[in-house]
């Protein structure tokens, strides 16, 4: 097998098509079949199946894709690793945040870093939980800067800073939340709370925090944090969010929190990356948000996996 293989197999894993896949790579169709065939053949096992108009993977492919996702992953960190090494003011930073720091935190630890390393590059993947920690697991990228690592997940903390998690609304609804506690779980079971997506880590805390109340509210999902927000100002209901999000809004007074029981609920930011060695570029970024961008070395894990 070759390289150009497995990167064509991972092509036509993503897309359920060789057509689609020749058009990323920019090959032939014919290229792409040739390749998949002579991979099939090497490993005497068939990867995908056809179904309608495209490909499926087979339970195979399914299992030989994480492997291959992993082992191109490693490859790129090896070039990277080996280019820094080589020359240290260059190299490449890949890091992924979930949307909510990317937003609220990395802006300001990246644009600092890149002002003492300006030579170096920056490859910025955004999206949910779910998405940044496989980027990572498939070796991707070299760190996440997203929320509190899950017990038994092979990853290290190398950073943490605190941050909080708020209940706002607009603050004509927020006035009409009842001081007196049975009345306000009762006020706040009637509001519409809006969400993020599925696999979002807040939409993941505020069930959490609406399973704390005993409540079942109606849920709206919108999506992003700036449509969230924009959201709950205008009166759609209210959210679960980061302190640092709405910062503006609370002073200029478009949003106005709401005193649950439970909350603020103080949660921090991670930076984790792939055991306690990290290269060049990312070691870099975490010794920068350590000095300059309010983060701390982390204490030993606790039996929760927390820091």
């Amino acid at each position: 097998m070759t390289l150009n293989q497995l990167r064509t197999f991972l092509a036509v894993a993503d897309h359920g098509s060789v057509r689609a896949a020749a058009q990323e790579l920019v090959v032939t169709q014919a290229a792409v079949s040739a390749s998949m065939a002579a991979l099939q053949k090497s490993l005497t096992v068939a990867l995908v199946l056809p179904e309608g108009r495209g490909l499926r993977l087979t339970a195979a492919g399914e299992a030989y894709a994480g492997y291959v996702r992993r082992i191109l992953g490693l490859l790129d960190e090896a070039g990277l690793a080996a280019a820094a090494a080589a020359d240290p003011e260059r190299g490449e930073l890949r890091i992924a945040a979930v949307t909510t720091a990317a937003e609220q935190v990395a802006p300001a630890i990246l644009g600092g870093f890149r002002r003492q390393y300006p030579q170096t590059g920056v490859r910025l993947e955004v999206g949910n939980r779910e998405r940044v920690h496989a980027l990572l697991d498939r070796h991707q990228v070299d760190l996440i800067l997203g929320g509190s690592p899950e017990p038994g997940w092979d990853v290290a903390v190398h950073a943490v800073r605190p941050h909080e998690l708020v209940v706002v609304a607009a603050p004509d609804l927020a006035a009409g939340a009842p001081a007196a506690a049975t009345n306000l779980l009762s006020w706040l079971a009637r509001q519409t709370w809006l969400l993020r997506e599925p696999g979002s880590g807040t939409r993941t805390t505020t069930y959490g925090l609406l399973a704390d109340l005993d409540i079942a509210p109606t849920t709206l999902v919108v999506g992003s944090n700036g449509a969230i927000r924009e959201s709950a100002i205008v009166g759609l209901g209210v959210t679960l969010v980061s302190r640092d999000g709405v910062a503006a809004e609370l002073a200029e007074g478009t949003l106005a929190a709401v005193d649950v029981p439970g909350t603020p609920l103080h949660r921090d930011w991670y930076l984790v990356g792939h055991g306690s060695e990290l290269v060049l570029p990312a070691a870099r970024l975490v010794e920068h948000a350590v000095r300059h961008a309010g983060f701390r070395r982390p204490g030993p894990a606790n039996s929760s996996g927390k820091y």
